[in-house]
């Protein structure tokens, strides 16, 4: 991973606020990570009092991103990421779960908070043979950060666009299809596209009650999405079975006790023709 000069570190940690609830902070909580503020928890706990389901969304995102990457490395054979909203790191992050399987793997993460950004720096490591980089990006400007990946990834080979979580803080439907159509637009053939999002169409009234409370406190706003809706992030792709379903469905096992439930998050995977 690049050094990053001190005046640049100073600069992040300036913007760095403590008494606002930032959604990485609040998953995190959420997870069961100690990566989290008292404004934080707060929120968190005011989310959970009336849709406690919402651990089970964040538990199913996680474990999707696994099952992704590792269909991406081991099926696909990608060996490059460029992953948008990282968030704050915790077990199996992306290059973990690539590196494992295999290690010359490139990753460049990508994220505008500037605790991920402190953290990233002391806990994305990367293997020997591969490459782990981090960007401070925001989505809403996808130019720098493909300029930027461009240092580390090599943009006439495959790789996968990893957007888990990140869209819908991007209110606006077709500002949300236009920056998502112009990062596939600069990924060559054969590349792929993972996106999660949280809908209301699991939980209705619970989901839509939560995310109400968040956008009055928290902050940066976010919009629930339809499955229908998400479906238009995948235009022009091939969507990989068995479409855009449950976080907790995606190329899952049958659990050994009970069934699969779904949860809040929908998500998918494609390849670019």
């Amino acid at each position: 991973m690049t050094e990053e000069p001190a005046a640049d570190r100073e600069a992040v940690l300036a913007r760095l606020d403590l008494t606002t609830p930032h959604s990485a902070r609040v998953w995190n909580y959420w997870l069961g990570g100690k990566d989290n503020y008292a404004p934080d928890r707060a929120m968190g706990d005011q989310v959970l009092q009336y849709f406690p389901e919402i651990v089970d969304a964040a538990r199913a995102d996680r474990a999707f991103l696994g099952r992704a990457v590792r269909h991406l490395v081991g099926e696909a054979g990608i060996r490059q990421f460029l992953d948008l909203g990282t968030g704050l790191p915790s077990a199996d992050n992306t290059h973990e779960v690539a590196q494992r399987l295999a290690p010359d793997t490139r990753i460049v993460y990508v994220d505008n908070d500037p605790l991920v950004l402190v953290h990233a720096q002391a806990l994305l490591t990367s293997s020997p043979e591969g490459v782990t980089d981090y960007l401070d990006g925001d989505v809403h400007a996808p130019g720098p950060i493909l300029e930027g990946a461009a240092r580390t990834l090599d943009f006439k080979q495959p790789m996968a666009l990893m957007l888990l979580g990140i869209m819908q803080f991007v209110n606006n439907d077709e500002q949300a299809y236009e920056i998502v159509d112009r990062l596939v637009a600069a990924l060559p053939s054969g590349s792929y596209l993972a996106l999660a999002h949280p809908t209301a169409e699991v939980h209705t009234e619970a989901m839509t009650a939560a995310v109400a409370s968040w956008n009055e406190q928290g902050s940066a706003p976010m919009k629930l999405r339809s499955r229908e809706q998400l479906l238009r992030f995948f235009d022009g792709l091939d969507l990989l079975e068995p479409g855009v379903v449950s976080c907790s469905r995606w190329h899952a096992q049958p659990p050994e006790v009970g069934e699969i439930v779904d949860v809040t998050q929908f998500c998918g995977v494609a390849r670019k023709p």
